[in-house]
């Protein structure tokens, strides 16, 4: 079932109803969320030095290894990191950007309608960064494949840059840190919104499957 919106002012009724902070993220999804993050920025600061290819290479396979976990967890992860529960259609996705011009942007408990779309454009270049780089390394193209290569990185680190501008000015109109919310998984939310477990069992198999993936880079 998909989350309603609710206006700011909706949100400090919830906020009221509500004992206390509870948990929303799911500690699969924080894992993913951090180590993407880590991979992505490890890439691109090795990305020009023959000295660190290893590495770069490491961390891109790293990334191809988060994206297929959390393709695999948006079916059947918990409830606010499923993709039937964020992705949603053309008039909500509007609808959200209007109450935006208003400085009003509505509320989700999840996702909202536009970090939705960012979601899907991470998970989209990232899909396409990774198999570029690993054609280019393979030398399976000419040059032009290296220069998309490098070409989607920017890309990509232009979407991550306008998703932490926006992550910070919907933390501020809403008084809320998202930031920290995807550290502790939680958030302040009426009773019944929050999810029953943080299923640690599933973030430490991503965890050992990382491990494992460096394992073998650097000394299988």
């Amino acid at each position: 079932m998909k989350t309603q919106p609710f206006t700011i002012e909706q949100s400090q009724d919830s906020i009221m109803e509500a004992q206390k902070p509870a948990l929303v993220w799911d500690l699969p999804t924080r894992v993913f969320h951090w180590s993407l993050a880590l991979s992505f920025l490890g890439a691109w600061l090795t990305s020009e030095s023959e000295r660190w290819q290893l590495w770069h290479i490491s961390f891109g396979y790293s990334m191809a290894l988060l994206i297929a976990f959390r393709l695999v967890w948006g079916l059947v992860g918990t409830r606010y990191a499923r993709f039937s529960e964020f992705v949603r259609g053309p008039g909500a996705v509007l609808t959200y950007f209007r109450s935006w011009l208003k400085l009003r942007p509505l509320h989700y408990v999840g996702h909202n309608p536009a970090g939705a779309l960012v979601i899907l454009a991470i998970l989209g270049i990232t899909v396409v960064l990774v198999a570029s780089g690993y054609a280019s390394y393979e030398e399976l193209g000419g040059d032009w494949l290296s220069e998309v290569h490098e070409a989607l990185a920017n890309v990509l680190m232009a979407v991550v840059v306008l998703h932490i501008a926006a992550v910070i000015l919907t933390s501020l109109l809403h008084r809320e840190n998202l930031i920290r919310a995807m550290l502790t998984g939680k958030k302040i939310v009426a009773a019944g919104q929050e999810i029953r477990s943080a299923r640690p069992i599933f973030a430490l198999l991503l965890a050992g499957l990382m491990a494992g993936l460096w394992w073998f880079m650097f000394f299988a």
